[in-house]
């Protein structure tokens, strides 16, 4: 029989001690880079708790004009 390997969970980086701002350049990592869309948290591995916080801090930073709306 073939052997399947669990993917590894991803850890919350925000939860690891990183921090991230609105007015960060990091922030465009939970931005999708053909839409700019909010990535969702199965890809950026963030936790619920800090997946609402990004999301208000990329919504904060798009009407600064620091994020374009759409791409």
């Amino acid at each position: 029989m073939a052997e399947f390997r669990r993917k590894k969970r991803k850890v919350c980086q925000l939860c690891a001690g990183k921090h991230v701002t609105y007015k960060d350049e990091n922030l465009k990592k939970y931005v999708s880079l053909d839409k700019g869309k909010i990535l969702p948290r199965r890809i950026t591995g963030t936790c619920a708790k800090h997946q609402r916080y990004i999301a208000g801090e990329v919504k904060k930073a798009r009407i600064i004009a620091l994020l374009p709306f759409v791409k």
